[in-house]
């Protein structure tokens, strides 16, 4: 784990997906853009705000709440044109995203994590909102 403050992965305040996604930094370089893992600092366990994203020529907006301690943030970095969309619209590097959410990586191995670990009889529950609006 590593603090976003001063990387290009610093999105605690407001500003463009694109700003940083060719930044030299060494993990923007390997994955070719986005493609990492945030943690939610608390509230682990109750559904509260993961990320809230704008786009700003439609107004359009997607929050994204989760009961989970983290998110994959992904550019659709291997995007090549080959998949289509309305009106034959080619969707290539960089044109759309993911947000996904999840336990941070090898949080069984992680005390400080909480444990994803299934267990038999034992059921398990997560809860993961997406808001669809407008500014």
């Amino acid at each position: 784990m590593r603090s976003v403050a001063g990387t290009p992965f610093d999105f605690r305040r407001t500003r463009p997906i694109g700003a940083g996604i060719q930044a030299p930094d060494e993990q923007i370089q390997r994955a070719g853009g986005y493609d990492h893992t945030f943690l939610l600092r608390k509230g682990w366990g109750r559904l509260r705000r993961a990320c809230k994203i704008t786009e700003p020529e439609s107004g359009r907006t997607l929050e994204v709440r989760t009961t989970l301690p983290g998110f994959q943030f992904y550019t659709g970095n291997f995007l090549d044109g080959s998949i289509r969309g309305r009106s034959g619209h080619a969707y290539t590097r960089w044109s759309g995203f993911c947000i996904e959410t999840h336990y941070p990586p090898d949080a069984p191995n992680q005390l400080h994590f909480p444990s994803p670990v299934l267990r038999p009889g034992v059921p398990f529950h997560a809860t993961t909102l997406f808001r669809f609006g407008r500014v």
